[in-house]
Parts: structure tokens; C-alpha cells; sequence
């Protein structure tokens, strides 16, 4: 589809532009609440370019997008922040569509600190989701500073450590990779971006550009040479061989630089919002003891689980397709059973990642009904909550409902009813 000029502001980093050229689209569509399908498409897992999302889309334009596809739902969470929370919710509402918001951040979690659970050879460290904030306005609001201060200490970190290596080819954190943010929150896929749009200038030749990335990255000339022309795959090299594991810009992770399990919860249910448990493929040490660690994770305060189906079903090997299918089977039952809402979506927080899951591929079509309950779950309680303080982790629903069960089918039921209405 091509692209106007309109859509294309609805990614200006000024926020009057991206609503003003909304309210234009928006006019020339004539919008309508879509029609009830057969099969419903939804992605509650979307980062936007306030943390880092692979197509540059801002909050307002994955609405609009998300309305140009004809979704039943959308929702936003972004690493650390929840600057585009207010702009979201709003879009959708202007979009006639299902929104929810949260943010994403990484934790560490004391019980299992010598066990890997869903970030790859961090033991004891753990993605964590808080879903279905109604405002960036919140209690607590030193945690979140504290949140983006931590992430970025340790990308500034790793901006010094990459340099030295580099160098001659040096990026400068205020003046080339603040201004590719809308908001100050600059991640690794940043500086990769930096890195590249600075070596298409630095260098006096394109031969002295290869033969630097070929001795940087420990690849041959005619590998480089191949993969340079194509920014998306350069900038996934650099990351894997500078910044992870192993390479020169890695900061490995220390306990005391993560807040805890506990804490992040105790902030995401001051603000009545749902602390999410990021589950990944069921392969780590960690998630292979997956019933202890839900306890833990529901004694702290979660109550729903978040997927991305996409990495569990979606793989060449079929070895490894069928023991991880198994593994997202046992999960989606286990959490159902537990009653704990299962929110997917596919994160779009990389090039080339899908902008919605295949929900009609035989892996998923049985889950289908389930993710779909997350769907109207997570809208429900974002309406009650934002309308009436009555959200799913709001006083009132935890001396309402006698159980998770209770709490589950109503908030599920309400979700049913609604019609796209903030």
C-alpha cells in the first residue's frame, strides 16, 4: 500500500502532527466499527518507536494501521515507558478499535537467580510485562524513572564499550542517537542504526568501509559486501556480534541493577494495571519447572501471561517445531486451567516481524478461542478501569470475585459486549 503524506506525518516526532494528520485520515475514511468476522485479527504485544518498533510506526500510526488491516484489537507495550499510553488509547477510540497498553521491562527474580528463564543466558534475570494502563500519568512514578535510568545506564555502557572497539568510527550519544527517538529512550537497535548511518559517511572508500566491518565483525569480504547493502541485516550482525553475549559491547547483567519480581509488581498494581508473566518457548532451565514458577509468579501478584506465538510455532527444524508446539500446548493449558488471561501478539519490535499472527495456522486455530478471551479480558478491564477505577486488579474486582475463576469470566464476558468506546 503506498504510503501518503498523511500517513507518513502519523510518524512525526511532534505529537500534534501524528493526531492532526490522524483526524484527516480518519475523516477520508469515514471510519465504522468493522464487521464481526469469522475470524477475528488482534496483536496486543506492539512496541512503538517510544522504546523501538522495526517499521519507525508511532503509537497513533499502529492504530491507524492496525485499522487499515481491519483489527478486532490492538495493543501497545513499549520497553520501559509509557509515554505513548495516552496518544494509544486515544487513536483507538478515534479508530474504533479494541486498545489496551502496558509496558515491558526486565526483572530479576530471586527465587530462580541461578536459572535461565526467559532471557537467554541471564539467569535469574526475566522479561515482565504490566498490562492494561490506563495513563502515563501513574503512583509510583519513581519506579518507572528508575526503569529508564537503569536501561539507560547500561545502553550508555555499552555505547562506551563499542566505541573503544570501533574506534575510529565513534558515535556520540547525545547528538546521534538521542535525536533517533521521539523521547529519550534509545535501545541497542539505536545504536546499530547510528553505527550504520555513521559508517556510510566515514569512511573515504567503500573498499576501507569493508575491510574495517570485515575485521570488526570476523566475517569475509564477500560476506560483508553481500550484507552491507542491506541496512536491516547489517544492523542484526552488529547487534549479535558487538552487544550480545560474547561481544565487546555486552554488559552482563547484575542482580542489583534489575528491580525485583516483587517490586515491578507493586507498581503495576498500585496503578491497577495487570502484571503479566512473559513466557517464552518452555526450553530454558528456568521455564522447564514452569508450574513452580508460576506459583512464585502468581504469589507476587500476576495474574495473566503473556506469548509470542510466532517463535514456538514458525521454525524449519521440524524436531524443534514439535517438541516447542508441545511445549506452547502444555502452557496455554496450564495457564487456562489456572485461569490466568493469555495475551499474544508478535512485538514488532524488529524488522521483517509480522504485523499480526497467523491465528489460522494449525498450530494455533486450537488456542484461538483463548487468545481471543485475552483479547476482550484486557478491554474490558482497560474500559472499567479508565470509566469506573473497576479493572480486572482494582479493589473492587479483588473484594467483588471470590476467585480467578469468577474474575476471569466476568471481566470476559463484559469484554464480549463491548463495543470500541474509549
Amino acid at each position: 500500500m503506498e504510503m501518503n503524506t498523511y500517513e507518513s506525518e502519523l510518524n512525526h516526532f511532534d505529537k500534534v502532527i501524528r493526531k492532526e494528520s490522524l483526524l484527516k485520515l480518519i475523516r477520508d475514511k469515514n471510519v465504522k466499527e468493522g464487521a464481526n468476522k469469522p475470524l477475528r485479527l488482534f496483536n496486543l504485544h506492539c512496541h512503538s518507536f517510544f522504546s523501538y518498533n522495526g517499521y519507525g510506526l508511532s503509537p497513533t500510526a499502529l492504530a491507524w494501521r492496525a485499522l487499515q488491516n481491519d483489527f478486532y484489537a490492538i495493543g501497545l507495550v513499549d520497553f520501559d515507558v509509557l509515554d505513548g499510553i495516552d496518544e494509544f488509547l486515544e487513536a483507538c477510540s478515534l479508530c474504533r478499535l479494541r486498545g489496551c497498553a502496558g509496558f515491558e521491562t526486565r526483572i530479576f527474580v530471586p527465587q530462580f537467580a541461578s536459572l535461565e528463564i526467559n532471557s537467554p543466558g541471564e539467569p535469574g534475570i526475566s522479561y515482565h510485562i504490566g498490562m492494561g494502563f490506563t495513563t502515563k500519568e501513574v503512583k509510583k512514578p519513581e519506579v518507572l524513572t528508575k526503569l529508564k535510568n537503569l536501561a539507560q545506564t547500561r545502553i550508555q555502557k555499552m555505547l562506551q564499550q563499542v566505541n573503544k572497539y570501533l574506534s575510529p568510527l565513534t558515535i556520540d550519544y547525545t547528538n546521534e542517537v538521542l535525536p533517533l527517538t521521539p523521547c529519550g529512550n534509545p535501545t541497542e537497535r539505536h545504536l546499530c542504526t547510528a553505527y550504520y548511518q555513521k559508517s556510510r559517511s566515514f569512511f573515504s572508500s567503500e573498499k576501507d568501509s569493508l575491510h574495517f566491518w570485515s575485521e570488526k565483525l570476523r566475517c569475509s569480504i564477500n560476506d560483508i559486501e553481500n550484507i552491507f547493502q542491506d541496512p536491516v541485516n547489517f544492523q542484526n550482525l552488529v547487534r549479535s556480534r558487538l552487544m550480545k553475549s560474547g561481544g565487546p559491547g555486552y554488559v552482563p547483567p547484575q542482580k542489583e541493577n534489575f528491580p525485583t519480581l516483587l517490586e515491578v509488581n507493586e507498581f503495576i498494581l498500585a496503578n491497577h494495571a495487570i502484571p503479566t508473566f512473559a513466557w517464552l518457548d518452555g526450553t530454558s532451565s528456568g521455564e522447564q519447572k514452569i508450574e513452580e514458577l508460576l506459583t512464585i509468579m502468581i504469589q507476587s501478584g500476576v495474574c495473566a501471561v503473556n506469548i509470542i506465538p510466532d517463535r514456538n510455532w514458525n521454525i524449519k527444524d521440524p524436531e524443534i517445531k514439535k517438541r516447542k508446539v508441545q511445549h506452547l500446548y502444555d502452557f496455554v493449558k496450564l495457564a487456562n486451567d489456572l485461569y490466568l488471561p493469555v495475551f499474544i501478539g508478535t512485538e514488532l519490535n524488529a524488522p521483517g516481524q509480522k504485523f499480526v499472527d497467523d491465528l489460522d495456522t494449525p498450530e494455533l486455530t486450537p488456542f484461538y478461542q483463548i487468545f481471543l478471551d485475552g483479547v476482550h479480558i484486557a478491554y474490558a478491564h482497560t474500559v472499567l478501569e479508565k470509566t469506573a477505577g473497576m479493572g480486572f486488579t482494582s479493589p473492587w474486582a479483588q473484594n467483588y470475585f471470590a476467585n480467578r475463576k469468577e474474575r476471569y469470566e466476568f471481566f470476559k464476558e463484559i469484554g464480549e459486549r463491548l463495543s470500541p468506546v474509549i
